[in-house]
Order: structure tokens, then C-alpha cells, then sequence
């Protein structure tokens, strides 16, 4: 399964930093609305993270990905792909939001049980996702709840 290639258009909307600036909410006697994305996107995911658990430890070809934590928090890894610096580490709380852009190692460990929605570029199907993604050692696994292809 081939994925569409990143255009330069693209690029250009990416938020610069890991860590997104949300647009303040509107809000009135109902409640509030919080905009998240406003960019056409192939899948919105829930994931649910238990406490002392490691997702990712990937990068992606052409995907993108914004996480938005409704409870609990992230640690959120990253580094340019190929580089062999340390991981750089963003605290992401609930209520906050991190963009991962393609060709960015990244990795997430949960420090406590979290909550939190994906909305991202390509499809989430196991084929596709799979056809995108190349792992890569960003945390040591070492005492984390982690999985692998084929566990």
C-alpha cells in the first residue's frame, strides 16, 4: 500500500514546534469549543495508555500526527530522523497538544494512565500504517510496557 508524498504546500502549515499553540476556545453559557486541527486528515483515533507504557519508538515516511492529551500526560520524544543526538523531551499535559511532521524519530511514555486523541494524514489501518512506519529506538523499552510487529 503506497501513501500519497508530502507536498512543500504541506510543509508550509506544519506547526514548528512539538508542542501546539491551541486557538483560545469559544465559549458561552452551553459550554466551550476547543478547534484542535483544521486540516483534512484520513484518521482520528482514541488511544488509551497505561501508566509505565511506551508507544511509538518510530518514524514515519509521509504521515502526520496531532496528539491531544483528555487526560493524563506525555512524554513526548523526539529528534530529527538519522540524527544521533539525544531525544529532546516535551511534557505534553492534559489539555495540550504535540505535532509530529514525517521524518521525525518519536516516542511516547506515559507517566501516568492517559487519554489522549491522534489525528493524523494517512489511514490508521494496520496495512497502511504499517507500509509508513520504521521503528527505531528513540527510549529504551528497557522496564516500559511496549510491543512489537508479531507479539
Amino acid at each position: 500500500m503506497s501513501t500519497k508524498p508530502v507536498t512543500d504546500e504541506e510543509r508550509k502549515i506544519w506547526p514548528k514546534q512539538p508542542l501546539v499553540r491551541l486557538e483560545k476556545p469559544f465559549a458561552d453559557a452551553r459550554g466551550k469549543i476547543q478547534p484542535l486541527v483544521d486540516l483534512m486528515m484520513q484518521s482520528a483515533v482514541m488511544i488509551e495508555s497505561k501508566k509505565g507504557s511506551l508507544r511509538a519508538n518510530h518514524y514515519h515516511k509521509t504521515d502526520w500526527h496531532y496528539c491531544y492529551v483528555i487526560s493524563g500526560a506525555i512524554e513526548y520524544f523526539h529528534r530529527p530522523t538519522g540524527s544521533t543526538e539525544e531525544p529532546k523531551r516535551v511534557l505534553v499535559p492534559a489539555g495540550e497538544m504535540v505535532f509530529t511532521p514525517p521524518m521525525v524519530d518519536h516516542a511516547m511514555k506515559f507517566p501516568e494512565d492517559t487519554v489522549f486523541l491522534t489525528l493524523s494524514r494517512n489511514p490508521r489501518n494496520q496495512l497502511a500504517y504499517e507500509s509508513d512506519v520504521v521503528r527505531v529506538e528513540v527510549v529504551d523499552p528497557k522496564d516500559l510496557k511496549t510491543w512489537k510487529p508479531g507479539s
